[in-house]
Order: C-alpha cells, then sequence, then structure tokens
C-alpha cells in the first residue's frame, strides 16, 4: 500500500490556494483598517474576528451539506470547491477596489461576501483528502496537504513583500492572489477526477480489506472525573495559546508600522521566517515527543513562545534605552536580524505545540468519540480567535500599541500554567515510519 504523491499534490492545490488568501487577508486587511479607513484597534479587532465567527456556523454547515450531496459527474466535494473560489477569489478583488475608493461601506460589505464564499469551500475541501485516501495513508497525504498550505502563505508573503508600499494601492495585491486562486482552482479541475479517486480508494479499501466497524456503544463512553478535569485544563491551555498567537497574527502588520517603523510590506518578511521555522521543527517536535512525552514537550514549546514574545515586547516598548527602528530599511538595521531570531523561537514553539496538542485531545477520547472530541479542540482554539483580537486592541487602545507582545507573553504564561494540570493524554507516541508523516498536523 503506497501514498500516491502525485495526486495528493493535486488535490493540495486547493489547500494552497485557500493559505494563499488567509495569508494576505490577516495581514492586509488589518492594515487597511488601521491606515485607509483609521480604525482604532478594538474596532478593528472586531472586524478581524468576523471570519471566525462566520466559520464557526459556516462550516458545519457547508461541511454537513457537501456530505450529503448526491454524486454526479463532478463529485460531491468538487462543485463546493468550484463556487466557492470562483465567488471568494472576485469578491477578494472588489475588497481591494473597494480599500483603494475609500469607500468603507463597500469594503465591510465585500469582505463580508468575501468570509461566506471562503466558508463554502473549506469544509468540503477538508474533507475530499479523506474521500480520496485510504485510512492508513491519511496521515502521510495530510502531511502532503499541510505541506502545501504551508507554500500557499510563503507565497502570499513574497507578493505582500513586493507588491505592498506605503500609500500604494492594494487592488493589485488581492488581483494578483485571486488570480492565482483560480489558476490553481484550473489546475485542480484538470488534473483531480474526484469520483476516479474516490473509485479507487473504494477498490482499495476491499483489496486490503479495510473497513470501518462502527462501535455499538457510540457517544455513551464517560471521562471520568480526572480525565475530565484535564481535559477541562487542557482545552483552557489551547484557548490560551490562540489567544496569545491570533493576538500577534491579526495585528502584526500595523504594529510593525506604528512600533518598529517597518515601511511598505516588509512586515511580511519576519513572518516568513516564523514561517519556515515552523516548517523546519514539525519532524524534530515529533522526535521530541517520542523521547519526552507530549505534554513535556507542549510545555517547552509554550516557554519558548513566552520567551520570543516577551523579547519582542522589551525591544518594542523601548526599555532601558533599547529599541528597534526599521524606518531606514529592514536589512540595514542589525537589531532586524536579532528580531528574526525572536520570530523564528516562535515559529518553533508554535510548531511545537500543534503538533502535539491535537493528538493528547484525542487520546482521551474513544474510538466512537474522536469526532466529540476534535469539536471541543476546535471550539477552544476558534472561540480565542473570536476573542482575542477585541481585547488585544482594546487593550492597545488603552495603553498603547507596544503592549501587544506583552497581552501574548501573558497568556503563553497562563497557558504553561494550565498545562501543568493536565495529567491526562500524555505518552509517548511512536516515531514516525516515514519522515512526511510528522507534517500531519491540524
Amino acid at each position: 500500500m503506497k501514498l500516491n504523491i502525485k495526486n495528493t499534490f493535486f488535490v493540495g492545490l486547493v489547500f494552497l490556494s485557500i493559505s494563499m488568501f488567509w495569508q494576505v487577508y490577516d495581514n492586509i486587511v488589518s492594515k487597511i483598517l488601521s491606515d485607509t479607513f483609521g480604525f482604532d484597534n478594538a474596532l478593528r479587532g472586531i472586524v478581524m474576528a468576523l471570519d471566525n465567527i462566520v466559520a464557526l456556523f459556516m462550516l458545519p454547515l457547508f461541511g454537513a451539506l457537501s456530505d450529503k450531496t448526491r454524486k454526479n459527474r463532478w463529485g460531491r466535494r468538487t462543485p463546493y470547491i468550484v463556487v466557492g473560489t470562483v465567488l471568494s477569489a472576485l469578491c477578494f478583488v472588489a475588497v481591494g477596489a473597494s480599500a483603494d475608493s475609500g469607500s468603507l461601506t463597500a469594503f465591510l460589505i465585500t469582505l463580508c461576501f468575501t468570509l461566506v464564499f471562503m466558508s463554502i469551500y473549506r469544509s468540503p475541501a477538508v474533507a475530499l483528502m479523506p474521500d480520496v485516501t485510504v485510512k492508513p495513508l491519511r496521515s502521510k497525504a495530510n502531511a502532503v496537504i499541510n505541506l502545501m498550505g504551508a507554500l500557499g502563505g510563503l507565497i502570499s508573503l513574497g507578493l505582500i513583500a513586493v507588491m505592498v508600499t506605503d500609500g500604494g494601492a492594494y487592488l493589485p495585491l488581492f488581483a494578483a492572489v485571486s488570480g492565482l486562486m483560480l489558476v490553481f482552482l484550473v489546475l485542480f479541475l484538470a488534473l483531480v477526477r474526484e469520483n476516479k479517486l474516490a473509485r479507487l480508494r473504494e477498490e482499495d479499501e476491499i483489496r486490503f480489506g479495510i473497513e470501518d466497524t462502527p462501535d455499538e456503544n457510540e457517544g455513551n463512553e464517560k471521562l471520568g472525573k480526572t480525565k475530565t478535569v484535564s481535559m477541562i485544563y487542557l482545552l483552557v491551555s489551547v484557548f490560551l495559546w490562540f489567544m496569545a498567537y491570533n493576538a500577534v497574527t491579526s495585528s502584526f502588520s500595523v504594529y510593525a508600522q506604528e512600533i518598529w517603523g517597518i515601511q511598505d510590506g516588509s512586515f511580511s518578511l519576519p513572518l516568513m521566517v516564523a514561517q519556515v521555522a515552523a516548517i523546519a521543527m514539525f519532524v524534530p517536535a515529533g522526535l521530541l515527543a517520542s523521547k519526552i512525552g507530549r505534554k513535556k514537550t507542549i510545555l517547552l514549546g509554550v516557554a519558548v513562545m513566552f520567551v520570543a514574545f516577551f523579547a519582542a515586547f522589551f525591544l518594542g516598548a523601548n526599555l532601558f534605552g533599547v529599541k528597534i527602528d526599521l524606518s531606514g530599511g529592514i536589512f540595514n538595521n542589525p537589531m532586524f536580524y536579532l528580531m528574526a531570531v525572536f520570530f523564528a523561537l516562535c515559529g518553533v514553539g508554535w510548531a511545537t505545540i500543534n503538533v502535539n496538542s491535537y493528538p493528547m485531545v484525542v487520546e482521551m477520547s474513544k474510538g466512537s468519540t474522536v469526532g466529540k472530541f476534535t469539536g471541543y479542540y476546535y471550539t477552544a482554539s476558534m472561540a480565542g480567535q473570536i476573542a482575542t483580537p477585541f481585547l488585544s486592541g482594546l487593550l492597545m487602545d488603552s495603553l498603547g500599541m507596544e503592549v501587544l507582545f506583552l497581552y501574548s507573553a501573558v497568556f503563553m504564561l497562563l497557558a504553561l500554567v494550565t498545562m501543568l494540570f493536565v495529567f491526562h493524554g500524555d505518552g509517548k507516541p511512536l516515531p514516525k515510519k516515514s519522515k512526511l508523516e510528522n507534517f500531519d498536523i491540524d
């Protein structure tokens, strides 16, 4: 039994496209709200939380709709992928045009439509890989998908670095990303035949005797008191570190300009450092967990991120006369390279947490309750991402923009404390049979 890397790569084109969109959304929409429309940080935070609010309701809806869609010549998931990609790409161009025209009403309307259209196909896109891949190979397949998503994020960060200028138009960047989304959709349609791949998966399941056996006690298992307490502390930890991380991702483009004086789209360069460091850490994070256990590995990752965030706050707050000023050019100041070290640490810490946190949740579930516990995990993470843009924005309005990294450091410290009370779901996972499988994360 061997994974067809080529077909999985083609399926991953959709995830590459999705990641491209969200990288631009997180970084540029925040910048537009601040620079073009003069939103304060709290109000900007409310708008930046809209995508998670929409996702909370729309993703389960369209996931269920695609499940119930009868098989047709295009398959169950592909129609949603086509409609969602086309509508969101076209609407995203309108978002860029609205930003350049200075029309706040048009900007907010087109942005809301774009977020709804993106929700049409995110769940069907996620469901497509399991539809066309037999169970024993899904870990490797998801690793390929994640690498495709990471590549999409890096592409967008590169476009931001090249195309965003202070006082310049945003439409070219939005049009370029939308155009690439459509190009990758065309490639996907040309190279992926959903029904054929699903049929091949069914044939493989018959050939290798793979089948799902439903559990008669599905939904009736109980954790017990001590496991329940551990699960609560673990979910609180998930909530807290998403509060910390998402505060930075939703505000960094504005922070980098106001506090560090980074001009144009150069703020994307530290983010690229973090992204590359995270990708490089996926394999070591899995190996480390197999040696010392998931809990200790997560605690190490949280501690690393706390150090990175606190160090960034130290430099941004001009404590003891030490401050980063990159207004004269990002590569001309040696302090940039010091800052890059902190962002690399942030990427390393975040990868270490992500590789091991969801498996700890699943470890406390039984076979028939994996879906329910997965829902708990995503509810906790989504709640953090909804709350933190507004809360962090409110504090930045009250205490100054410099407080951003201190805010994130505090929440990471709180997550470190709550993780100490998690006594179940730990373990030393077996080393992956293939290095590729280390990229199988959520």
